[in-house]
């Protein structure tokens, strides 16, 4: 822990952005985000990624708005075995960043801020799923599912966007 408070206090002592740019390693909001200045190619690796992560998702069926309710209606274990796998490998990734002190391609250190709970997690938790319950897609699949020719999705798309505005708007106003 003691490690993980001296990475996040030279980073603040490095960060020159200002105030809100600060307060991000007692947030959640990312506490790695990069100084570096890349030229704008730099990028495609992130637009072959994520094509690729559509791909794998229309394949694996994530996408699926009957999979998504059969998850949800206990009927199958397909998405269990998926989101249970995504988070055991999370689980050993951080694991293995905190042992081996692994740092980004570029050299930088990564981070990992103790987090604090908080009791709108719950309620935060619970409002996601319910959204995720009756419109079949979550946040990450959203893309993939409308390039696959469910256009309905650009509601849910649009929703999201304006949910996330209105927590920006009033962010500074809610309990953290």
């Amino acid at each position: 822990m003691s490690e993980s408070k001296e990475a996040i206090q030279q980073i603040k002592a490095q960060e020159t952005g200002g105030a809100d740019r600060q307060s991000r390693a007692t947030d959640a909001m990312c506490v790695n985000e990069s100084q570096l200045d890349h030229r704008w190619y730099h990028n495609l690796k992130y637009l072959v990624t994520g094509a690729l992560f559509g791909i794998l998702f229309v394949k694996a069926e994530v996408i699926s708005w009957f999979r998504i309710q059969e998850m949800f209606r206990f009927q199958s274990f397909h998405m269990y075995g998926i989101i249970g796998s995504a988070v055991i490998v999370g689980i050993i990734s951080v694991a293995m960043i905190k042992r081996f002190n692994i740092k980004t391609i570029y050299g930088e250190p990564i981070v990992l801020a103790p987090k604090k709970f908080n009791k709108g997690q719950i309620y935060g938790g619970l409002i996601f799923g319910l959204g995720w319950a009756l419109t079949g897609a979550c946040p990450g699949p959203l893309f993939a599912q409308i390039g696959t020719g469910a256009t309905v999705i650009a509601v849910t798309l649009l929703s999201a966007i304006a949910g996330t505005w209105v927590y920006g708007f009033f962010r500074e106003r809610l309990p953290h």
